[in-house]
């Protein structure tokens, strides 16, 4: 099971790796200072890496920061499902060189978290902006997350180029998605139309999953794959259109990354 961190605890180490780049690389003070080491909480220093990122003429950074501090302080839970995706990149993602590197730079765990931010707007009858929201950061993640769909905590949306996530879609907790990964429709029809990923699934690069259809408890997508049809729980599928080619030598696929198939 993934290791349980407090939001206070991933925030000292973030710090304390902010601290050290700082004496080892002076070019890059201006930036931890402004982004992190002037800041006294995890939820102040995201803000404003996020804010910063997705600021434009026609909706600053300081109107962005605002929605994102009022949205985390809306609904707390957003923090500890934050903290569970950051840590997601961390155990998940040989990458990742420790925590800061995932919070200032990886633009999965910046998408996922601008979405947070959408959703919290969504429902809270403030469409409009959590569209603005929604199209702003896939013009600068290049991953489009519907701000009606909702997803878990422990997301990791490795490299996250072209991951798109439609509106009706559900991803439960502790999933893993690599780049070009689609969670989509079938055609025009309206309603509850996009599918369904449950807990421990590890979808690889380039999937398509498209309809109302289920992929099960520690199931295990191939890459460029075309899933059509329901993923029976603790089954590995593969193909165009994905067929049964065995099963997963762990419970959750989504932990371990491993691809084989």
């Amino acid at each position: 099971m993934p290791q349980q961190r407090t939001i206070d605890e991933v925030w000292k180490l973030i710090r304390s790796e902010a601290e050290d780049v700082a004496m080892s690389e002076p070019a890059l003070v201006p930036y931890l200072s402004r982004c992190i080491l002037r800041h006294q909480s995890f939820d102040a220093s995201l803000a404003c890496v996020l804010s910063n990122e997705l600021d434009a003429p026609h909706l600053q950074a300081e109107v962005i920061n605002r929605l994102i501090r009022d949205a985390l302080l809306g609904q707390p839970e957003i923090v500890g499902a934050i903290v569970a995706d950051l840590s997601a990149h961390v155990d998940r993602d040989p990458a990742s060189a420790g925590w800061l590197t995932p919070f200032l730079y990886f633009k999965g765990f910046h998408a996922v978290q601008s979405y947070r931010v959408a959703h919290w707007l969504w429902n809270n009858d403030r469409r409009y902006l959590a569209r603005h929201i929604q199209a702003k950061c896939s013009q600068e993640y290049d991953v489009d997350i519907h701000p009606a769909a909702r997803l878990g905590k422990g997301i990791m949306i490795d490299h996250a180029t072209g991951v798109v996530i439609g509106e009706t879609a559900v991803v439960e907790d502790d999933v893993s998605l690599l780049h070009g990964v689609t969670l989509g429709g079938t055609g025009k029809e309206c309603g509850d139309r996009h599918p369904k990923i449950r807990c421990g699934v590890l979808i690889g690069t380039g999937a398509k999953i498209l309809g109302n259809i289920e992929v099960g408890r520690g199931a295990k997508v191939g890459a460029a794959s075309l899933v059509l049809e329901s993923v029976a729980p603790h089954t590995t599928v593969a193909g165009v259109p994905a067929k049964v080619v065995g099963s997963p030598s762990v419970d959750s696929p989504a932990l371990d990354m491993q691809h084989e198939l």
